[in-house]
């Protein structure tokens, strides 16, 4: 038993280090290949900080274990907003962008109305708690139209700007080191998330509680943690303009992404009860639209930051009295 929850907490660790690696080596690799920064930004770092997420839906899917896909996200999400967003406004305000504001937090809205539809359909009167490859075509369309207009938006960025030289930030490696740093990744990632999901399920049973519970806390903040610590050292030192329009993108990746791959390869089982979780990822989203518009425009103040850390708090307990 002592071993189980020991590997479950190193499975969360080695998702965050798998993931760290991955990208490193990855990006190195890609700039050597001549792939320009603005294309490696969009591919390999934004996908590879969703592969903790990824990997864990993935084997919770072939696991048949479909709270622990559904919590991972959902809390993931849940905490991005909340907890992270919280933390950060409570610090220092976090001023978003014009266009965060005005397309990238209504495009999160409607990844979270687009999942809810897929998870309540009816065949011949009767839900289907399932969500199969044909709803993972429909989020990776959703997904594609988002890395369109992200795409598009930094292309109208780089031309504002108007830079002569392309800035590069990627580390320059060594052949054998970016081999060492994708295989480590890789490895990494895989047993991080066996004992991630074996552990929730294992955790889930021993303790009477519902693999969902474990999921949207400990998971979700786990994977969670590089984002958390990101925030706070951003608000620290007084750089948080991109903090919203990050966190926001993190969420669509999650729901777009991970679920559309994660669908296509295996069904994922829906909870029976997901609908009041996703009722409530959907309030949390719009209140940091609306957040955007009472105080200073397109701003999260400290009183913002106050309300979002209680909810998060209210909505832990509400889980866990559920669970």
């Amino acid at each position: 038993m002592i071993i189980k929850i020991i590997l479950f907490f190193l499975g969360i660790i080695l998702l965050i280090k798998g993931a760290n690696w991955l990208v490193k080596g990855s990006s190195s690799l890609a700039k050597k290949l001549g792939v320009s920064t603005l294309v490696i930004g969009l591919t390999v770092v934004a996908f590879g900080t969703s592969m903790p997420e990824l990997i864990v839906n993935l084997l919770a899917a072939i696991k048949g274990s479909g709270e622990v896909a559904f919590g991972n996200i959902i809390g993931s999400n849940i905490s991005n907003i909340l907890l992270i967003l919280g933390i950060t406004a409570f610090i220092c305000n976090v001023r978003a962008r014009h266009s965060t504001v005005w397309k990238e937090i209504p495009f999160a809205l409607l990844s979270v109305l687009v999942l809810f539809t897929l998870s309540n359909k009816f065949f011949n009167g009767t839900r289907i708690f399932l969500l199969n490859w044909t709803d993972g075509l429909i989020l990776l369309f959703f997904f594609g139209i988002f890395l369109y207009y992200a795409s598009e938006l930094t292309q109208i960025k780089k031309s504002k700007k108007k830079k002569k030289k392309e800035k590069i930030n990627t580390e320059k490696l060594s052949n054998k080191k970016i081999s060492l740093l994708i295989f480590l990744g890789l490895i990494a990632l895989y047993f991080g998330g066996i004992w991630t999901v074996n552990g929730a399920v294992f955790i889930a049973q021993q303790f009477g509680l519902s693999e969902f519970l474990i999921s949207a806390t400990i998971i979700a903040l786990g994977t969670s943690l590089p984002e958390l610590v990101t925030s706070i050292t951003a608000a620290l030192k007084k750089e948080v303009d991109l903090a919203i329009g990050n966190i926001v993108g993190s969420n669509i990746f999650n729901i777009l992404w991970v679920f559309g791959i994660t669908s296509l390869i295996a069904p994922i089982k829906i909870p029976r009860f997901i609908n009041l979780d996703l009722a409530i990822l959907l309030i949390t989203t719009l209140l940091l639209l609306l957040f955007m518009f009472t105080g200073k425009k397109q701003q999260l103040e400290k009183r913002h930051g106050i309300y979002f850390i209680v909810l998060y708090i209210l909505y832990i307990l509400f889980i866990v009295l559920r669970g």
